[in-house]
């Protein structure tokens, strides 16, 4: 029997005593996890000791614990968790990263930890949000069809089972129709919903169980992003260019004072 090696990297006396928010993340908070068949993720935010921000020296600003080594696909079971310091989590966030922006949009009962500061930053995120952030979304989707497709150049993970199985890999066409639904969602609204509505939650379950042929799911990606570039080109998305950084900086630096106690 093969023992499972636990990889960590960073410091856990540092990010974990000074956590603030941290979330489930992955398709656990999408609504679109299928028993037996998928990880387990986690996303938080922790404050850095002051001598980490202010300080000469450089400290590396994230912790990363998982149960299966680099390079190596984590299946059911395993579980990946990724702290980020508070400066390069909000650096991130506002540029619309897709996974990033989840711990912020999370329902409470997908929260693992939660403070003061973490509900106040949570209570900040319409502040991401913004045309960018839309974009960056359209730019993920992209990845994960052209994955779908099989037209990727890039060294991806290989599910030779779901090949096997449906012809193709289903799980890239979920995670590209999902993220289609999510950037027509903000685009049209502002907002985001963890888990996802039921009928869009319902429609990405299917094709992620092979229900639905890989045409037919390629097709409604199409339309869906056409119907984004609509209002982003046309002017019917409410959403600002770019995040409110003032805002958000001003921020992280009172949450850092008063996490320090100055």
């Amino acid at each position: 029997m093969t023992k499972t090696v636990n990889v960590e990297y960073g410091d856990p006396s540092v990010a974990l005593p000074n956590e603030i928010l941290r979330s489930v993340v992955g398709s656990g908070v999408h609504g679109i996890a299928i028993a037996g068949t998928d990880d387990h993720d986690e996303m938080g935010v922790y404050i850095e000791p002051p001598e980490y921000v202010l300080g000469v020296q450089r400290h590396r600003d994230d912790y990363i614990w998982r149960t299966q080594p680099e390079g190596v696909r984590s299946g059911h079971g395993d579980t990946d968790l990724v702290l980020y310091s508070l400066a390069k989590y909000l650096r991130l966030a506002i540029k619309g990263n897709p996974t990033v922006m989840l711990p912020l949009f999370a329902p409470a009962e997908s929260l693992v930890r939660i403070t003061p500061l973490g509900e106040e930053l949570r209570a900040l995120r319409g502040a991401f949000l913004s045309r960018q952030a839309v974009e960056r979304f359209l730019g993920y989707m992209h990845s994960q069809h052209e994955r779908m497709l099989g037209q990727s150049r890039r060294n991806v993970p290989n599910r030779p089972e779901l090949i096997a199985t449906y012809g193709w890999d289903v799980k890239y066409g979920s995670h590209a129709l999902r993220l289609a639904h999510q950037g027509h969602e903000i685009a049209s609204t502002g907002s985001l919903t963890l888990p996802m509505p039921d009928a869009e939650r319902e429609r990405v379950l299917a094709v992620k169980r092979g229900e639905v042929p890989r045409d037919e799911v390629s097709a409604e990606i199409g339309r869906l992003e056409a119907a984004v570039r609509k209002l982003l080109d046309g002017g019917g998305c409410p959403l600002p260019a770019a995040a409110d950084v003032q805002a958000i900086s001003s921020w992280a630096v009172s949450a850092q004072r008063r996490h320090w106690g100055w």
